[in-house]
């Protein structure tokens, strides 16, 4: 069954994808380029193959479509060197590119909304504290695996991990990247929780995806 938001997601689908193929056009590096836009590599066409089964929230497309972008945007010039990071460098009076600090908040605030709408649709947890509570947590077990990626692919590319890496030097790098992601956790629950509420109620009331029982549970 068709949706008035089709036209509008199909074009954001394409968009990504043409943002996507211009990212790996001439990258700084080919394989730290593949390396940091996996995730999107992944996302794109598994969203495109669960779209009739289980649509997601608008908000949530459009958020994954802007955390895309940004992994593009790192993967093209790496993250030490995007130009947007030199310029907040020096608006901020910063000592390196903090460009990857925001890559690592999105991995924050976008899974975020992602495993809040699962847990609610599924009925998988009951209470709005709880809710939360488990939505930092396996955003945390995300950014950590993240890590642990990180840490594989500099023991099996030595020096050559250092652009995938991007820790400038940094002897704290990895433990303030998980802190940015939990940040931005915090964020995306706090300022985006009641829309996101409202666009499920939405979504589940509408014929495309079955009404969730007990919806009150997570208010």
């Amino acid at each position: 069954m068709s949706s008035p938001r089709d036209p509008w997601l199909l074009g954001l689908g394409a968009l990504a994808v043409a943002l996507l193929a211009l990212s790996g056009w001439h990258p700084f590096d080919r394989a730290t380029w593949l390396m940091e836009v996996a995730p999107a590599l992944v996302a794109l066409p598994l969203l495109a193959l669960t779209y009739r089964r289980f649509p997601l929230t608008s908000l949530l497309y459009v958020l994954i479509f802007v955390h895309a972008t940004v992994l593009m945007l790192g993967g093209a010039y790496s993250y030490a060197r995007v130009p947007l990071g030199f310029q907040l460098q020096d608006w901020l009076h910063l000592g390196r590119n903090p460009y990857d600090k925001i890559g690592h908040f999105f991995q924050g605030f976008v899974p975020a909304l992602v495993a809040r709408e699962i847990l609610i649709r599924g009925q998988h947890v009951r209470g709005r504290r709880m809710l939360a509570f488990l939505v930092v947590c396996i955003c945390l077990a995300i950014s950590v695996t993240y890590e642990f990626i990180e840490w594989g692919a500099a023991l099996a590319l030595g020096q050559g991990a250092d652009e995938f890496l991007g820790t400038q030097g940094d002897p704290w790098d990895t433990q303030s990247d998980m802190f940015f992601a939990l940040i931005g956790a915090l964020t995306a629950l706090l300022a985006l929780s009641r829309v996101h509420d409202r666009q499920l109620a939405r979504l589940t009331a509408g014929s495309a995806v079955a009404p969730v029982s007990g919806g009150a549970a997570w208010r």
